[in-house]
């Protein structure tokens, strides 16, 4: 998972969906033809906040 800090005044002309079975995440959703800008719209640094490692497949002998 990545946490970082985009503009507010680039988000601000993107509506908040709510997402998930249980209705409680929300996010925006920027089309992929605006990822450049989206992009350019980053303020600082990308963190990497946790990871998933799946089980580890078992080697045959």
């Amino acid at each position: 998972m990545t946490k970082f800090s985009v503009r507010k005044e680039y988000l601000d002309k993107y509506s908040i969906e709510t997402v998930g079975a249980q209705s409680v995440h929300e996010e925006y959703w920027i089309p992929a033809e605006d990822l450049d800008q989206f992009n350019q719209n980053i303020v600082g640094v990308i963190e990497v906040i946790s990871e998933f490692h799946g089980p580890l497949e078992k080697k045959e002998k």
